[in-house]
């Protein structure tokens, strides 16, 4: 197992899909968009990781840093950081949302992670 970080393709494949959608695009349309090919992004719904070209494409067309996307196999805890502060600072990077719209989706973010939490300790309590 490499110690170097490596790429969520799990996650980078959903933004892109999130993206895709509310541009209402095709897989073809957004590869052509982004300046890689259909086949890349379809591989990466197989869980294949793009090459360094592709990936430095797709994070600068999701105008996301590349950073958002990387894991580190070293990590140890199995708790993952809490979802409203992970992506707090990409809703208020936002220009097309208020101080407002932010402040109303953190909170809806945050209650259905609670919800969630607590229908995942039901399950495995």
């Amino acid at each position: 197992m490499s110690d170097s970080p490596g790429v969520n393709v799990k996650a980078l494949h959903a933004a892109l899909d999130a993206a895709r959608t509310e541009r209402d695009l095709s897989w073809r349309q957004l590869a052509k968009e982004i300046g890689v090919s259909a086949s890349t992004i379809s591989r990466m719904a197989s869980g294949l990781k793009p090459d360094v070209t592709a990936f430095a494409a797709m994070t600068t067309w999701l105008r996301m840093p590349a950073e958002s996307f990387y894991v580190d196999p070293m990590r140890t805890d199995d708790e993952e950081p809490e979802l409203v502060a992970s992506i707090a600072p990409l809703l208020r990077a936002r220009r097309d949302l208020s101080e407002n719209d932010v402040a109303y989706l953190e909170e809806v973010i945050a209650a259905a992670a609670r919800r969630f939490r607590v229908e995942r300790e039901g399950r495995e309590g």
